[in-house]
């Protein structure tokens, strides 16, 4: 049997018009190219965005989409670096799913159901109203980044230290499949795990297996009681005997290390006046009374930048308890452990976390205007250390031409329970912006920074040595979240595992139309 035509630009477009209605549909040029572009790179741009409202209008676009079969390829916050939605070939039909922002919160249950545009943010404001949040409540960048993205791609940050990251924190979901039609992943509405665990399979799955529509989470009630600490370490393998000693404690609510190199560069860079204003109005907000906030202003003033200095590398804890009793208890037990190993710093970084939890995508540009993009890898312990030591030698073997191109590098760091340890590198290169900066950055912030004429050299470079670092962490076997179609997948693993997922996708998107090239397929 022959497959259909491919239909015209111009009789997708009504066809998409008579499915949803004009308004979820988009076209224009400024649009297709925003949308053709992500953290990092410049890709084919789509024959159209649609926006849909609802789960039916979704699923009418992905009929349209399924009947003309054009490629579909799913995008909510768009904070991604790993070509999760850029489909390099283009004229594919890009579903727009912020506009799926539900939020219904079952409180007899305990549950909260989101459309998969949501973002963090909206969510942990609207959870806080009623004093509960998810276990996981969302990575930095949770003012742009989506409930929807960070199960598809994977996430940690924010409740990671209790909780672990994004997906085991989902209860079940609704997913479209390529033919329009609507999946639940759970068989009960009490537990995620009741036979065959459906959801997991959905959770990182970066969309080739549909498109999520709602998104059950669970609720918990949220703590009072705030510590925070700050630790300073000058030699790695102490730093990670350290991080890994405190992991298997399992009592911080997150954790997150930096180098001195990006502490002084892209952290420590200044945000202007209204940034400011706006960190001490919510650390008067947050406070229990306004002398307390004070105080704490004052400490952070104090402690100025001295703590992005402290040492080579520097890890910050997040501590939550019932009452200011088990607060202070966990804090005393992490003191006591991070004390063998290295000195105590003073603890604004972690504070200033906590009263803004999520932060503009401002980092997307260097601290002097550079191209940004992170890779990273989770290794177990007994790797890191010579993960570290190789690196090293890594970037001593390039370290003329990074010169000479104005290439700098910097790290960061989290503990992924206790027997993951995430390495993250930060690439920087001068550059050209391009649509999703001009779209994603402050104006504020954009004037400020200098400019760059485009550097292909550099650019090339920089993919090359994206490449490289990727394969260093598979030397070491490291896992990778946010997939996309940078990091491998489908050759890791063994035979039945892939003829496995491989028969999946099979099934459910057999003519394999849904974000074709992502996970490998």
């Amino acid at each position: 049997m022959n497959a259909p035509a491919a239909p015209s630009i111009d009789s997708l477009h009504a066809q998409l018009v008579a499915a949803v209605g004009a308004d979820a549909v988009r076209d224009d040029a400024a649009t297709l190219e925003l949308m053709g572009t992500d953290v990092y790179r410049v890709s084919g741009r789509p024959a159209a965005v649609v926006r849909p409202k609802t789960v039916p209008a979704l699923q009418a676009a992905v009929k349209v989409c399924a009947a003309a079969g054009v490629a579909m390829v799913p995008r909510s916050g768009g904070a991604s670096y790993t070509d999760g939605y850029m489909h390099a070939p283009g004229g594919h039909v890009l579903f727009d799913c912020t506009g799926l922002d539900q939020i219904e919160v079952d409180l007899p249950n305990a549950v909260v159901t989101v459309g998969p545009g949501v973002t963090w943010a909206a969510l942990r404001t609207r959870l806080a109203e009623i004093g509960l949040r998810t276990p996981f409540w969302g990575p930095f960048s949770g003012l742009v980044a989506t409930v929807g993205g960070s199960i598809s791609q994977h996430a940690i940050s924010h409740g990671s230290g209790q909780y672990g990251p994004s997906a085991p924190s989902v209860l079940g979901m609704d997913i479209v499949l390529a033919n329009g039609e609507r999946l639940c992943t759970s068989g009960s509405a009490a537990t995620r795990f009741y036979g065959p665990d459906l959801t997991g399979l959905f959770t990182g799955d970066c969309g080739v297996l549909g498109i999520k529509a709602a998104i059950r989470l669970p609720l918990i009630q949220r703590r009072a009681a705030f510590e925070a600490l700050s630790f300073a370490f000058d030699d790695f393998a102490n730093y990670h005997a350290a991080v890994r000693a405190t992991a298997i404690e399992a009592i911080d609510e997150e954790n997150f290390g930096i180098d001195l190199a990006l502490s002084q560069g892209q952290i420590a860079r200044q945000e202007g006046l209204s940034q400011k204003a706006k960190v001490a109005a919510e650390v008067l907000r947050a406070a229990p009374s306004k002398l307390a906030g004070l105080k704490q202003l004052a400490g952070m003033a104090v402690a100025g930048e001295s703590a992005m200095r402290s040492g080579e590398w520097m890890h910050h804890y997040l501590i939550e308890g019932v009452d200011a009793a088990e607060a202070a208890a966990k804090l005393k037990r992490l003191r006591e452990i991070l004390s063998r190993h290295g000195r105590e710093i003073p603890n604004s970084v972690p504070s200033f976390v906590h009263t803004l939890p999520f932060a503009p995508l401002n980092n997307a540009l260097g601290p002097r205007g550079e191209r940004w993009v992170p890779v990273h890898g989770v290794l177990r312990h007994q790797d890191v250390v010579p993960f570290h030591e190789a690196l090293m030698a890594f970037y001593a073997e390039r370290a003329s031409d990074m010169t000479r191109l104005g290439i700098w590098t910097g790290g960061m760091y989290e503990a992924v329970g206790s027997a993951g340890f995430l390495y993250e590198i930060a690439m920087y290169w001068p550059d050209e912006r391009h649509a999703f900066h001009r779209r994603m950055i402050d104006p504020e912030v954009l004037a400020r920074l200098p400019e760059y004429p485009a550097n292909l050299e550099a650019r090339a470079y920089i993919d090359r040595f994206k490449q490289d670092l990727v394969a260093l962490y598979q030397k070491f076997g490291a896992a990778h979240f946010q997939l996309g179609r940078h990091y491998p997948y489908r050759n890791r693993l063994d035979a039945h595992a892939g003829a496995l997922i491989t028969a999946i996708k099979q099934q459910l998107d057999p003519r394999g139309l849904m974000n074709p090239g992502a996970l490998g397929f």
